[in-house]
């Protein structure tokens, strides 16, 4: 088992691979069929890693399409979050486990190391007999049927291999708990097949690991830093930090197109909209374009930089640029940059525009509760 961890760690961190194909799949009406297929299609092992499972009609779908697989002789290994996993009932974690799965969990709450809460596994991740490989923004909740707008990524190639390796570290760490065997990360290998499409797209594996690791948040910054002709940010939660706002300012003032694809009223986590409107007027100010999506709540995490693209689990706040375990796909790519962007314009089309004039004069109540919120939220980050 550690002379696995080891082995995996060795490749290096955040290398970029050519020979890859990535498929852009929005919405959870395409890539939900997609994962299950895969799912059905394999004939060795399966590793699922997801922060958010809640017991509900997603769910009992997934545990049915595992069991099935666990039946064929497939291995199946799944890591949920202590946390994001508390949804998911006794019923259905026996199921899992009667079923054959190997179920562990990371950083489950303990009361007396309460300390480490906020420490939480965000990824989201679909193995397939390492050859295709799933991340995004998804989870096993039923608001990604059809309420939440949300994307993910397939993935074919040699970065197969490197997500492989990350959930393998995080299998085996103290950290994670569970009856799942700790051993059975041994067996799993990388099996390249045939592919769809040709392999010509850059890729590489980017994650962070809270205060410990922020190679994923040190990618980002020096992304803004070099933009020269688009930035294109989506994201749920839009707390960033100082530095991230102040380069995002500067990006626009230099002449690059900076626009923000944000929540509009609907939204899981009001409050944490309301904390990142504080932020709003001179953002504005600076030219950055701010949209607020209407249809419904938009869960995605996409960035676009020029001919660069970053699709996964980070979002643009505190929690998962400085705490949270995140890893992100990207790819360097111009006509899958340019078949992201169009899926930006789609949902531009589908938003209200925040103009400086009309923010400027937005009603006192709003003012306060930004002012509220936005103070919450500095003082749980200053205790942390």
């Amino acid at each position: 088992m550690r002379e696995y961890a080891r082995k995996s760690g060795r490749r290096r961190r955040g290398t970029w691979r050519d020979g890859n194909h990535f498929t852009l799949l929005a919405e959870g009406r395409r890539y939900l069929p997609v994962m299950e297929r895969a799912i059905a299609e394999a004939h060795s092992f399966i590793v699922l890693e997801l922060y958010l499972m809640e017991s509900g009609r997603l769910a009992t779908r997934l545990i049915d399409r595992l069991a099935e697989a666990v039946q064929r002789g497939v291995t199946v290994l799944v890591l949920l979050d202590g946390f994001g996993a508390m949804g998911l009932d006794g019923k259905d974690r026996d199921r899992l486990r009667e079923s054959g799965v190997a179920l562990r969990f990371f950083n489950p709450l303990v009361w007396r190391h309460l300390g480490n809460v906020l420490m939480r596994d965000h990824r989201k991740l679909l193995i397939v007999d390492g050859q295709v490989a799933f991340t995004g923004g998804f989870g096993a909740v039923d608001e990604f049927i059809e309420a939440w707008f949300d994307v993910g990524v397939r993935i074919e190639g040699p970065v197969v291999a490197d997500w492989l390796a990350l959930f393998a570290r995080l299998w085996v760490s103290p950290t994670t708990r569970g009856d799942g065997d700790p051993a059975l990360v041994e067996r799993l290998t990388e099996t390249r097949g045939e592919t769809s499409g040709e392999r010509t797209m850059l890729g590489r594996v980017m994650w962070g690991q809270g205060y410990r690791y922020q190679a994923i948040r040190h990618s980002l910054h020096q992304r803004v830093i070099t933009a020269r002709q688009r930035l294109w940010v989506c994201t749920p939660y839009f707390v960033p930090t100082l530095t991230l706002r102040r380069r995002l300012a500067r990006a626009a003032r230099r002449g690059v197109d900076v626009r923000l694809l944000l929540p509009g009223d609907a939204h899981d986590h009001p409050g944490v909209r309301y904390a990142g409107q504080r932020f709003y007027g001179r953002l504005l100010r600076a030219g950055v374009r701010i949209y607020e999506y209407q249809p419904g709540f938009i869960h995605a995490k996409i960035s676009l930089v020029d001919s660069w693209v970053s699709v996964g689990s980070c979002n643009f706040d505190h929690w998962s640029l400085q705490w949270n375990l995140e890893a992100n796909q990207e790819v360097l790519n111009a006509d899958f940059a340019d078949e992201t962007a169009l899926l930006f314009e789609r949902n531009f089309v589908l938003s209200r525009e925040i103009l400086p004039a009309q923010w400027a004069q937005r009603p006192r109540w709003y003012r306060l509760r930004e002012w509220v919120f936005g103070t919450l939220d500095s003082w749980v980050t200053r205790l942390r």
